[in-house]
This record gives C-alpha cells, sequence and structure tokens, in this order.
C-alpha cells in the first residue's frame, strides 16, 4: 500500500509539474534607453523575440542636429549595445522579428549595426517610406537603404490592418499600418466614445509618422498596445468616434509621448493601467501629454527619462528610469496570462504589480 501512493504520489506531481511550470512563465517586454527613440524587445512565453525598432545610428554626425542630439551622442554602438545587453538578460541568441515601425532615424537607425551582434529572422514593415519623407526628416532615406539591404537578407513581412504576426504563443494583431487602420472593431471593443472631438491633434511630423505600424500584443488576459510615431488621423481613428482596438493595460504612448499624442480620446478609448513613455531628456514626454496621463487618476506614467522640458510634471522617481544621462536603465513588465503584471524600474529595482 505504502509503494503504491508513493508511486500515485510521484505520477501526480509528474503531471503538476508541467502546468506549474507554463504558469509561471511570462511575456516579459523590455523599454530600452534609446534617449527618445524606440527599442521596446518583447520576450513570449514561447521564448519567441520581437524588436520593435532600435533607436539610433551611432554614425549621427550629420543626423544629430535634426534630432536635437548632441554630435557622438550615440557613438560606439550606443543603442545597438544597450538593445544587446537586454537581449542578453533575456536569454537570447538571435532576434525572431525585427519590426520596424517607421522610417525614421531615430527608429530604424540602429537595425545595422545591432545585425552584426545579434541575428536577425523576419523583418516586419510598411515597405517604403512615404512620398516626401526626406523632404520632412532629412537622411531618412539614406538610413532605409542600409536598412533594405539588410532587410534583402532575410524573410520580409508587409502587413495589413487586421494581419496577425505568426508569434507563438501571443496574439499580434496589427491595428495600423501605411495610413490605414483597422476597418471593424477587434472583438470587445466598438462602442461610441465620449471623449472624442473634433478632428483630433494634427500630427507634428505629417508624412511618415502617420504610416506607423501599430500593433496590439494579447497573452490571456493581458494587453499591451504599442504604435510607434502615429499620430494625426490615423491615430484619432482608432479611438474616434467609436473605440477599434478595447482596454489596453499597457499603453506605449504614441510618439514618445508628444504633444500629437496627448488626445484625451485614445487614452479614454483605451483605459490603460499603464502609460509608458520612452522620452528622453528634451525628447517627448511632453507637458501636456504627461499632464493628460496625470489627470486621469487610474493611469500611472512610467518614464524612461526624466523630461527636463520646462513645465513638465515629471512622475514620481521610483517610475523614473533614468534621471539622467549618466545611467541607461530601462523598464521591464513582466505578465501572466490572467492579466497581472509587474513594472520594474532597471535603475532602482523598485516594482509594483497590476491587475484589474
Amino acid at each position: 500500500m505504502k509503494r503504491w501512493l508513493v508511486a500515485l504520489l510521484g505520477a501526480v506531481t509528474l503531471a503538476v509539474a508541467p502546468a506549474m511550470v507554463r504558469a509561471a512563465k511570462t511575456l516579459d517586454i523590455y523599454f530600452i534607453d534609446v534617449e527618445g527613440g524606440q527599442a521596446t524587445l518583447v520576450v513570449t512565453p514561447a521564448g519567441e523575440s520581437m524588436l520593435i525598432d532600435a533607436g539610433f545610428p551611432s554614425d549621427d554626425a550629420l543626423i544629430a542636429p535634426i534630432y536635437g542630439m548632441k554630435p557622438g551622442a550615440s557613438a560606439n554602438g550606443r543603442d545597438p549595445k544597450r538593445i544587446l545587453a537586454a537581449a542578453k538578460d533575456a536569454g537570447l541568441s538571435q532576434i525572431d522579428y525585427m519590426l520596424v515601425t517607421h522610417f525614421h532615424a531615430d527608429h530604424d537607425g540602429g537595425i545595422v549595426e545591432l545585425a552584426e551582434m545579434l541575428p536577425m529572422r523576419t523583418f516586419v514593415d510598411h515597405g517604403e517610406p512615404a512620398p516626401g519623407t526626406d523632404e520632412a526628416v532629412p537622411l531618412s532615406m539614406a538610413n532605409f537603404e542600409r536598412y533594405k539591404a539588410l532587410r534583402a537578407k532575410g524573410r520580409h513581412l508587409e502587413p495589413a490592418p487586421g494581419d496577425l504576426l505568426p508569434l507563438k504563443g501571443v496574439e499580434a494583431r496589427v491595428v495600423s499600418a501605411d495610413a490605414l487602420v483597422l476597418a471593424k472593431p477587434l472583438p470587445g471593443a466598438g462602442a461610441a466614445n465620449p471623449a472624442c472631438s473634433g478632428q483630433g491633434v494634427p500630427a507634428q511630423e505629417k508624412i511618415e509618422n502617420p504610416h506607423s505600424i501599430g500593433i496590439r500584443l494579447q497573452y490571456g488576459q493581458f494587453r499591451f498596445l504599442n504604435l510607434g510615431d502615429l499620430s494625426g488621423p490615423p491615430l484619432h481613428a482608432l479611438s474616434c468616434p467609436n473605440d477599434l482596438i478595447g482596454r489596453i493595460d499597457v499603453y506605449l504612448v504614441a510618439h514618445h509621448g508628444g504633444a500629437d499624442a496627448a488626445d484625451p480620446a485614445i487614452f479614454k478609448a483605451i483605459e490603460p493601467l499603464v502609460a509608458v513613455f520612452n522620452n528622453g531628456p528634451r525628447k517627448g514626454a511632453q507637458p501636456v501629454a504627461l499632464a493628460t496621463v496625470r489627470q486621469l487618476s487610474a493611469i500611472d506614467g512610467w518614464q524612461l527619462h526624466r523630461s527636463l522640458i520646462p513645465n513638465a510634471e515629471n512622475a514620481p522617481d521610483d517610475r523614473l528610469a533614468n534621471l539622467d544621462e549618466s545611467t541607461s536603465a530601462w523598464i521591464k513588465v513582466s505578465a501572466s496570462d490572467d492579466g497581472s503584471f509587474t513594472v520594474t524600474n532597471g535603475r532602482t529595482g523598485y516594482s509594483k504589480t497590476y491587475r484589474r
């Protein structure tokens, strides 16, 4: 009898153990400090990786004045090295999906250098820069041509709104691409938005930013929204007159938290628990965007940098990854399929767990 009970308990343990392992897995999202560009690393519970943009190029002598940087500020592979550090922390040896939201050097500039350090398998983008991109933001085409040559060596996907990216274990739904948005609401969305007013906020950069690819990631009950620099009419159309996306738990505020991403209608539509600003000290996290989040008491704002822009009321220090440019800490989100998630400040180790 004793031997039978031991065997039975052993069988139960073996049966339960895999379930416990699966339950312990999380969707991990690293918001990497690239000083006001974007580099967001997603690691799925299945172990697949998707990098959304890769920050600035290292050779920035020419682009520095365009983006308000000091010449040489991103020299010596600054952004690729920071992304590589996050990838190593996540235990990655390659990038399965390199998603380029749009073709500006603060988003696609670091890709070619990073690919020399970390192999990339599949490239996802909206095809070609919008006509007039180089006139609006000089040298965008030069960066694109470097990227295009790399892209030709791998698999290339050019999704449309509504398409699913082929990631395992999560639903990666494209909500915007090439100035188009979803044709119909996602399940659970579609309600009229009482916060809509007029035509929304005009885009600061009207050529390429509105072409940004936006995606909604869903893992169980958890949802994350990343819209790149989407702004102007496409951003407005996602939330007005009806909400097309539905509830979101973590929202990477569009266009680094610029003034053109501060329309309360988008926040009302998606009702995030956490809004992350991928800003630099003097880029993004505009006072009006910070104020919009602050006035919505249900939202916690987290910033990659303390904003030095006059009149900016920053988040508390424990939700600021970097107080100045002497550090390069990330913000990390770890989400469970029950919808709960933890946000961690890489500089201090401070964490906060959220659950609806």
